[in-house]
């Protein structure tokens, strides 16, 4: 049985052979699955496997789904050289290569056409030859008389497997912690120096034997598979019958919900007609009455020839009664007021609850509940990241679908954008890309269970920033103070620790001395165009200034003495002096805002003093403006502008952080992420 399906496999890789190529295309490595059958006419198409890093800039990383295990493999700088060539499959693929090839002869590679039929192949010039071609080629007396030999083939693999980290190393051990061949090398001094390792003898033995019991087990159940495999084909059969049930059913329900709808449309469309008639009658009457009033027509002319009569007695008897109805019109055409009422207002049909009804109409419990979209978790800039949680019942699911649209201003509203989705989502989070910058954003997700779909939670509005997002980390060489400043490993986090150094600084203190900030920046900087970033002050911070600074700047920061300046004359003292103040209407090649102790500070020259503090942001974002020589700050989460003002771009400005007594910054992952590398998936 299992040799079978081994044939069966081989002999259709036969027909459509398969081709690995490590191409690199727009700055992305792919491993390129080349078609003999489907490639025939036209280009081959990237595997739909590969996949990369959605941020990552540096370094390079390249994964491939292993079609054994499932499991993305991290293939490494090297890409797809680092792998070692399954030639045991190569050699079971050229078995039955042969058994098919068996009516197609292979011809001599050296003979001047027309070409004899081959009898041997050359394992070391990787050429097959008749036998007459073979012998020229290969004379005795010379060092090609000793090449190796085997019958006609056109699969020439190496005689020994090499070791892909040292080329020119053959492997001859197995690292039983990697799970996989080495050379001498990589135990020497290479990845595998502390792993344990066994001699490649002892490991075909072990290995084989394994397999061995494995492949026998197998075998020895076969009729075991067999009742599995019907119990499968039965459960396929039922499965079909109630799938078929349950959508007779629910056809059911919803003829009786259309027919119910049908007859209450009828009744409430009869109503209105009803009352439209009556309406239109009475209208209709007064209409005919105030005709009559009408000069020569009706009542006028009645009382015009009423009023030519010469008897007194006859015009007496007449004229009484008909007196009484021209007060009453001349009363009707004073306080004019229809007879019926033209709006409708009383049928107005409400059936929000009833949408909502319908909505939320699911198949009990087997319907997943909608998912809730963490704010706090959730952030946007060029790229989005969008995170949701189940509620805290909910049953585990298969799948999430994220949708999102772009708010559009005018007069369709939000119609006027489509959603678009992101399907395949496994996680509990999505990265979405091509946002356009200072743009609202609607965000919405749902989730499946079993093949059903639950309802979209409810939609939540996003803001893009102003700007592309600028990447960086920390920068742990330019200024850094390990005394004072702990600096998370990736470096996209920093904290102020006032441990034993600071206090001994502290203790050097005299009358016009002080303790300063410490200063850190970020690893690039900016010299040209608009870039955005966004970070968090943790709350519990003393004092933490966020800005821009130039590298002329940092020379002043970083090369001056600490403890001999006044902080009057220091704009970057940390002390609120009123030096930042005094300077505002001067450009400086700088510009840091004071954060801490859950407040933002304004400047006081920025507008009313009596509104310098602001309720510190949950994420604080700065815009910097380089042709503009304008720097402003934002609210990260509902990219409100709080402050900006010009300042002085020369040469290469830097993100700019300075904390004392206490205070830790995170950045945004979606800013470190194009220095680091995050498992998001990018839609």
């Amino acid at each position: 049985m299992l040799s079978r399906s081994i044939a069966s496999h081989c002999v259709s890789a036969h027909r459509n052979p398969l081709t690995f190529r490590h191409v690199r295309l727009g700055g992305y490595d792919r491993i390129r699955i080349d078609s003999g059958a489907d490639n025939k006419g036209r280009g081959s198409t990237a595997s739909p496997g590969w996949r990369r890093s959605s941020l990552s800039v540096t370094p390079r990383i390249t994964t491939f789904p292993c079609p054994g295990c499932q499991h993305d493999i991290d293939l490494g700088e090297r890409g797809i050289s680092m792998l070692f060539r399954n030639f045991t499959l190569e050699s079971i693929v050229e078995r039955y290569r042969q058994a098919a090839r068996a009516a197609v002869a292979i011809m001599c590679s050296a003979c001047k056409p027309p070409a004899q039929e081959a009898t041997k192949s050359c394992m070391d010039c990787k050429a097959s030859y008749c036998n007459e071609c073979f012998k020229m080629n290969h004379p005795w007396g010379t060092p090609k008389a000793q090449h190796e030999y085997v019958g006609p083939t056109l699969n020439f693999r190496p005689k020994v497997l090499m070791c892909p980290e040292h080329e020119m190393e053959k492997v001859n051990m197995y690292c039983e912690v990697c799970r996989r061949p080495v050379c001498h090398l990589c135990k020497l001094g290479g990845s595998h120096a502390n792993h344990k390792v066994t001699s490649m003898s002892n490991a075909y033995k072990i290995l084989k034997e394994k397999l061995s019991k494995s492949i026998h087990y197998l075998i020895s159940k076969e009729d075991q598979v067999r009742a599995q495999i019907s119990a499968l084909d039965v459960l396929i059969n039922q499965t079909e019958d109630n799938g078929e049930l349950a959508e007779r059913q629910v056809n059911e329900h919803f003829e009786r919900l259309f027919s119910i709808l049908q007859d209450r449309r009828a009744e409430m469309l009869q109503s209105i007609t009803q009352s439209k008639t009556q309406r239109v009658e009475k209208l209709r009457a007064q209409v005919e009455e105030y005709q009559g009033m009408l000069e020569n027509s009706g009542l006028v002319g009645y009382a015009q020839e009423v009023l030519k009569e010469t008897d007194q007695s006859c015009f007496v008897q007449t004229a009484k009664q008909l007196h009484t109805r021209i007060q009453k019109a001349t009363e009707s055409v004073k306080t004019f007021h229809p007879s019926a009422d033209p709006t409708f207002t009383d049928f107005v049909l409400d059936v929000s609850k009833e949408e909502s009804l319908l909505k939320e109409l699911c198949f009990g419990n087997a319907v997943p509940q909608p998912p809730i979209i963490d704010r706090s978790q959730s952030c946007l800039y060029n790229k989005g990241l969008i995170c949701w949680q189940l509620p805290g019942n909910s049953s585990p699911t298969d799948r999430q679908e994220l949708e999102y649209r772009k708010v559009v201003a005018g007069e369709r509203g939000e119609e006027a954008a489509r959603w678009q989705s992101s399907e395949g989502v496994y996680g509990p989070s999505a990265v979405v890309s091509n946002l356009d910058n200072d743009s609202a954003y609607s965000f919405r997700v749902r989730t499946y269970r079993s093949g059903i779909c639950g309802p979209f939670s409810p939609e939540v509005t996003f803001h893009t920033p102003p700007a592309p997002v600028f990447g960086f980390l920390f920068n742990e060489k330019c200024g850094f103070s390990p005394d004072r400043l702990v600096l998370s490993k990736p470096r996209d986090s920093v904290e102020s620790v006032a441990g034993l150094p600071f206090l001994l600084a502290a203790e050097r203190v005299q009358a016009g001395t002080y303790v300063s900030l410490d200063h850190i920046i970020g690893d690039t900087g900016i010299s040209q165009g608009r870039h955005f970033w966004a970070f968090r002050v943790e709350a519990s911070s003393y004092m933490v200034k966020v800005g821009v600074v130039s590298d002329s700047k940092l020379q002043d920061w970083f090369h001056s003495p600490r403890d001999t300046s006044s902080p009057r004359y220091d704009h970057d003292s940390g002390h609120d002096s009123g030096s930042e103040d005094a300077s505002y209407e001067v450009s400086q090649p700088f510009m840091l805002l004071a954060v801490g102790m859950g407040r933002l500070f304004i400047p006081k020259a920025a507008g009313d003093p009596g509104n310098r503090m602001l309720a510190m942001p949950r994420r604080v974002g700065v815009c910097l403006d380089y042709e503009q020589s304008r720097v402003s700050f934002y609210d990260a989460d509902t990219m409100r502008c709080l402050y900006e003002r010009q300042v002085e771009c020369s040469g290469i400005m830097y993100p700019a952080f300075g904390l004392m007594g206490g205070g830790a910054v995170h950045l945004d992952k979606l800013v470190a992420d194009r220095r680091l590398k995050y498992p998001m998936a990018d839609h």
